[in-house]
């Protein structure tokens, strides 16, 4: 029968999914049926911008990645693929022996984390022990004592991949050295910052490694109990995530005498509501014990001491424990190889944000941004040009092109005035306004703030309104040298890493974009011409041919004019909302923005 070695592979993560992964995959599943070719769901491998992805594997064993294949173009795929064994050319993403523009998007990568995404079924257990899945707890089980675990741990250097970069040897020594039982594990898979996927395309593509990193750590510490807590905001994830449990109690990777050893652990699914405080590690506890998610005020003892119900508990991020599996197979030494040496190993982002070539990349510690941003990501959608990278969600901050060439690591990053944070990477261009970007994500931390602390409460208030001042034209000189004041002592006086570092979008967009403060403030001016308090929407007569696109489309009905007369905007009448711009033909441009002198100039006029 025709195709019948060939299989097909459909990525069927969330962003797959919103894509239309799952008609495509259905679509696949129909016109495959009474062959034997075989059909597998998989996870995202990254290529976020190429969605639904379907991957066709030959019977020699080569690889035809296909992109943004609609259900007509699946059908397609198997009538001349994998029927007639002729690729389809014009929908090919990566083929053999050819070299294409989104082969760099891969080829820069070193992947360790994502390495079995887009090759395992993350709803089949099996698919993962066929890849070498559980092969490092058995090692462990067979052959390891604890302290041996987690000094392999150590000569790994792996630091936690939640954002602050904790040594993770040392916090797994800390719990186990504590002689108090129970003992538990947690993974917090709580992951809040605007335009961050990482943690959730790890548990919607390969569960089974979180849990059997978990597994390991809790042998490591002597844990029997331990929680994975995730967003109710990621269903997929938790199906997975339930199925994965399940099956691994089934193989006996998880429960009673594991793999026939003296050792148990077992694990729960905890459901948060989307509090992004409850990042924080007390936080995340009190929520799980059923009390509103709030970090304990300090000074208070770490959770490897006194975490959950009083007991030790060991918190790490869920990139964090996907990792340990990894380090166990292949040895401290090997990973310590890769990165640099006092981060070693790989950074997994989700780079997004105004770039050609969006989605979820994984490269060595150590990787500049530049190579991050111009020979993976792309470059900048649209051709424009490149202004700022911002990094580590609310909690980090911006940086300019003159730093593009700065490596990517955690103690570069915090000697630039930034943190890592979880990974999350917005690229702007020029059309990004760095006042209102900084506004945006203090926006953000206010509406997050348990509203325990003053500091954090109060402050962060304090410079929103500020920046709301600025942004609107009524801002003064004195508010920057207020916004830097009040950021430092907010950072040093909160009781949470919330509060601590919400105002570095603030501080590091005054340090390295401090002329476009200015500019809003003497000039009543946004350079980027985005805030709408600073700007008008003006039609130039001599280019304006009357179509009446603007005249139509407009909601406020702000616009006037006849056929064969150029239209005007009534100032009195327009909300700024830009449709006028979008709809004006790119032949005519009649529609433009303008800001401080012109703008003050038309306004002047038109009183």
């Amino acid at each position: 029968m025709p195709g019948q070695q060939y299989s097909l592979r459909v990525g069927l993560n969330t962003c797959g999914i919103a894509a239309g992964a799952s008609k495509v995959y259905d679509v696949l599943k129909e016109t495959l049926q009474n062959t034997d070719v075989r059909l597998q769901r998989t996870g995202c491998i990254g290529m976020c911008y190429k969605e639904p992805l379907v991957e066709v594997v030959s019977p020699e064993g080569e690889n035809y990645l296909y992109g943004k294949v609609s259900p007509e173009s699946a059908r397609r795929i198997v009538e001349e693929h994998i029927n007639k064994g002729t690729p389809v050319d014009e929908l090919l993403v990566l083929s053999p022996g050819k070299k294409t523009k989104d082969k760099n998007f891969l080829d820069k990568q070193h992947h360790i984390l994502l390495k079995k995404f887009g090759i395992i079924d993350p709803e089949d257990i099996n698919s993962y022990i066929k890849t070498g899945g559980y092969e490092g707890i058995k090692k462990v089980l067979t052959g390891m004592s604890p302290e041996k675990v987690i000094k392999e741990i150590k000569i790994s250097g792996l630091r936690g991949r939640g954002g602050a970069g904790f040594p993770v040897a040392r916090k797994w020594d800390s719990a186990r050295k504590i002689e108090n039982w129970p003992k538990y594990v947690v993974c917090n898979g709580d992951e809040g910052d605007p335009g961050a996927f990482m943690d959730r395309s790890v548990l919607e593509g390969n569960p089974h490694a979180v849990l059997e990193g978990m597994t390991i750590a809790a042998y490591a510490i002597g844990a029997s109990h331990g929680y994975i807590y995730v967003r109710a905001e990621y269903p997929l994830a938790v199906t997975r995530l339930k199925i994965a449990i399940e099956q691994a109690r089934q193989k006996n990777f998880l429960g009673q005498g594991i793999l026939g050893t003296d050792f148990n652990f077992d694990l729960k699914i905890f459901q948060g509501a989307g509090a992004f405080v409850c990042g924080e590690s007390t936080a995340l506890v009190r929520s799980i014990e059923g009390f509103r998610g709030m970090p304990k005020p300090l000074p208070r003892p770490r959770t490897t001491e006194e975490g959950l119900w009083g007991k030790p508990t060991l918190l790490n991020n869920v990139k964090t424990f996907a990792f340990i599996p990894e380090v166990i197979i292949n040895g401290g030494d090997w990973f310590a190889s890769i990165g640099t040496k006092n981060s070693p190993g790989t950074a997994v982002f989700a780079l997004t944000g105004q770039i050609k070539n969006n989605g979820l990349i994984e490269v060595p510690m150590g990787t500049t941004l530049k190579e991050i941003i111009f020979d993976i990501g792309g470059g900048i959608a649209n051709d424009r040009t490149f202004k700022a990278v911002q990094t580590g969600g609310p909690s980090g901050g911006c940086l300019p092109e003159r730093l593009l060439d700065l490596e990517v690591d955690f103690d570069s990053l915090l000697e630039a005035g930034l943190m890592m944070g979880s990974g999350g990477m917005v690229v702007l261009d020029e059309s990004s306004c760095m006042v209102d970007m900084a506004k945006h994500f203090l926006q953000f931390t206010v509406n997050e703030s348990c509203g325990q602390c003053p500091p954090c409460r109060e402050g962060t208030q304090q410079m929103l309104k500020i920046l709301e001042d600025i942004t609107a034209g009524n801002g003064s000189l004195e508010d920057l040298s207020t916004l830097e004041e009040m950021g430092k002592g907010i950072k040093t006086t909160s009781i949470c890493g919330l509060g601590q570092s919400a105002p570095n979008p603030v501080l590091s967009t005054l340090g390295y974009f401090r002329s476009e403060y200015e500019a809003h403030i003497k000039d009543k001016s946004c350079p980027s011409l985005y805030c709408k308090e600073l700007i008008v929407y003006w039609i130039e007569a001599e280019k304006c041919k009357a179509c009446g696109l603007c005249l139509k489309e407009c909601p406020e009905k702000a616009i006037t004019g006849e056929k064969k007369v150029p239209h005007v905007i009534d100032q009195t009448k327009c909300t700024k909302c830009g449709i006028c711009l979008d709809v004006c033909p790119d032949k005519f441009n009649a529609v433009i923005r303008l800001t401080g002198k012109q703008k003050s100039d038309i306004l002047e006029g038109v009183k």
